[in-house]
């Protein structure tokens, strides 16, 4: 079975992370149907220690948020609108 591609992109700033759904989507599952294999990779590459969100750009170019609690994935939210 093959796996979500996404890059990742690191805010130190706003310690968030963004990740960006590459596709193909007819061969390759998106963010939103893969979350809990996105999260568990990015958790064995220390790469949610430091950050406090994870927001994604989803196969339709909308942005949301991955929601996770102690390194696993617990549901999605809209993005947060900033100021």
């Amino acid at each position: 079975m093959t796996h979500v591609r996404y890059e990742v992109q690191y805010d130190y700033l706003d310690k968030l992370i963004v990740l960006l759904d590459l596709g193909p989507w007819d061969q390759h599952p998106t963010i939103t149907n893969d979350a809990e294999q996105v999260v568990a990779d990015l958790v064995k590459h220390n790469g949610l220690r430091d950050y406090t969100m994870l927001l994604y750009i989803d196969s339709e170019g909308d942005l949301g948020e991955i929601r996770h609690q102690q390194g696993r994935f617990v549901g999605f939210a809209p993005a947060p609108r900033r100021a």
